[in-house]
């Protein structure tokens, strides 16, 4: 069974080209977002690798780490660095990391049918494009799937992160399409009284959105 939001993410050893690492320890007191590609040295890939490495100071302005993660080996995954660079401003990436089986399994990462019992392994399996948010307490706080036909869009993924932080430090909850210093929601947990003392003057707009 995959993970769900709110459960402990498992402590795997990770095998990485920039060393191996516990994924605890690795995180440590960071947010951390694990992103799964297909496979290395293909187009779609390679403009999402270029995305997430021209992102890295808006990632290291949140406190937060940033892995890419697939069944290719250690060496691939070097090789194809030195060419996903011509799609980044930054020309840098964190980390990328090879996981065991197991990882892919932990955090659902294979299609359903990578699960079937007909002899397949990790070299002929290839991920889907998975994207999991992780709080500095190790819980999964949010996760996305997309399949291996659409790149995503990791603006999207960094105003979720922006969400998750404030609603971790106000309490408070984000309307749709919600972005940074934008208004937010008054949990329905406090009274009307409660709210003014903790947030001052707000409007409310029904009796369930304040």
């Amino acid at each position: 069974m995959s993970l769900r939001i709110n459960d402990t993410v498992p402590n795997l050893k990770v095998i990485s080209d920039m060393g191996d690492f516990y994924l605890h320890e690795w995180i440590g007191d960071h947010w951390a977002i694990l992103f799964s590609h297909p496979k290395d040295f293909t187009p779609v890939c390679t403009t999402e690798f270029g995305a997430v490495a021209s992102l890295r100071d808006e990632w290291e302005a949140r406190n937060t780490k940033v892995i890419g993660i697939s069944v290719d080996n250690v060496e691939d995954h070097k090789n194809w660095k030195k060419i996903f660079k011509i799609c980044s401003k930054s020309g840098v990436f964190p980390y990328h990391i090879r996981c065991r089986f197991g990882c892919f399994k932990a955090f659902g990462m294979f299609a359903w049918e990578a699960y079937l019992p007909d002899g397949r392994t990790p070299n002929d399996t290839a991920t889907v494009r998975s994207v999991f948010i992780i709080g500095p307490d190790k819980a999964l706080k949010l996760s996305i799937t997309y399949p291996m036909t659409v790149g995503r869009n990791f603006a999207e993924v960094l105003r979720a992160l922006d969400a998750l932080q404030l609603s971790s430090q106000k309490a408070v909850a984000t309307p749709a399409d919600w972005q940074k210093g934008e208004d937010v929601i008054i949990p329905a947990t406090l009274s009307d009284e409660e709210a003014e003392q903790k947030f001052g003057p707000f409007n409310k707009i029904l009796p369930f959105l304040r």
